[in-house]
């Protein structure tokens, strides 16, 4: 494994999600305390992710021991898995590798790139050390060379989470202005609007970034893009839309709707904004959850959504077949999993393909 310095980005393309992958990497869940009196569930919930995935793609799966390992053979085997499956020794602490692993990017010929994010569990748990060697396992499976991502202003080890960054394939990235510009800086003291651009255009070729307000209710991660705002194609957001005026969600969702339709693309054009639905507000032990169905993943031929027992699930899978009219559109029982504040997006971290040209 390989490391260069940031400066060697130039010429880097970050594909979009819908763009062809070489696998989807996720780690089998194994931290009790993410699903508190769930964890029992939660591995069947996987092993039913990963059917559906690996019809359309490989999934490699880490494990943090070699006892997890037979557990997640078992688990898929149940679950009649028995092809494009890979598994993986490498502790972990926890399983949402959107935001402990790296990010893949494209080099001008084509090749693929890992951006080492630093990761410090969002500042919210002191238990990271393992998923910060992360993104060395991955680089190791792949035999593929990893970047470490450095801060513009002062050259340290950028801290960021996949959960964060949403693109078109071609230059344009979301953001919230709560993940990153809020007044307590959680992740990089002292870096401003301007510097994350530069840290965009740096690692992922970013040519324009695109600043929401607030992420969804409930969300543990100050506010990632990905349970908000999703980009469907070159100038196509998918917006989570809470109708209900009592919900707090439905003031956050008309601020970053108004800023959508303020916002042009990397190329100068506006942007064409289709609302999904929120589920009614899930909430376990009192605690409201970050239930979205923009936590959706797409893979080569298949879109997994997260549905939630809920009326509007048959809106957001309606909604979602018609934005990606030629994948197949599956909806992943996500009550349960969701209880671990995240779901499909927050677990699962594509690998791009690489191409012959860009």
């Amino acid at each position: 494994m390989s490391r260069k310095p940031a400066g060697a980005a130039s010429g880097v393309r970050w594909p979009a999600e819908w763009e062809p992958h070489s696998a989807t990497w996720i780690s089998w869940p194994h931290n009790a305390a993410d699903w508190p009196d769930k964890l029992a569930t939660i591995p069947w919930v996987y092993a039913e992710i990963v059917r559906a995935l690996s019809a359309h793609e490989r999934v490699e799966i880490l494990c943090h021991s070699a006892a997890l390992r037979s557990a997640a053979r078992s688990a898929l085997t149940a679950h009649g898995v028995t092809r494009n499956v890979r598994l993986h020794l490498c502790p972990t602490d926890r399983a949402w590798l959107r935001d402990s692993a790296p990010t893949g990017v494209l080099t001008r010929a084509g090749k693929l790139e890992w951006v080492h994010w630093g990761f410090n569990a969002w500042a919210k748990y002191p238990d990271f050390a393992r998923d910060t060697k992360v993104p060395e396992c991955v680089a190791r499976a792949t035999k593929t060379p990893t970047r470490i991502a450095l801060r513009p202003d002062t050259g340290d080890h950028a801290v960021l989470e996949g959960g964060g960054i949403e693109t078109d394939g071609r230059g344009t990235l979301l953001a919230t202005e709560e993940w990153l510009l809020s007044r307590v800086q959680v992740r990089n003291p002292g870096m401003r609007r301007a510097d994350y651009e530069r840290l965009f255009a740096t690692e992922l070729g970013i040519r324009h970034t695109v600043w929401l307000g607030e992420g969804c209710v409930g969300d543990d991660t100050h506010g990632h893009v990905d349970d908000v705002a999703r980009f469907a194609a070159p100038g196509v957001v998918l917006l989570a839309h809470e109708r209900d005026p009592r919900d707090a969600n439905h003031r956050r969702s008309l601020d970053n709707l108004k800023r959508l339709r303020r916002a042009r693309d990397a190329r100068g054009r506006p942007l064409t904004v289709v609302p999904l639905p929120y589920p009614r507000a899930v909430t376990m032990r009192g605690q409201r959850l970050p239930a979205s169905y923009a936590n959706f993943y797409v893979a080569n031929g298949v879109v997994l959504v997260p549905t939630f027992n809920d009326p509007a699930d048959r809106e957001a899978l309606a909604t979602l077949s018609r934005v990606f009219p030629r994948r197949q559109v599956v909806g992943i029982h996500a009550v349960d999993l969701v209880w671990g504040l995240g779901t499909l997006h927050c677990l699962t971290q594509q690998q791009p393909a690489p191409r012959d040209h860009q």
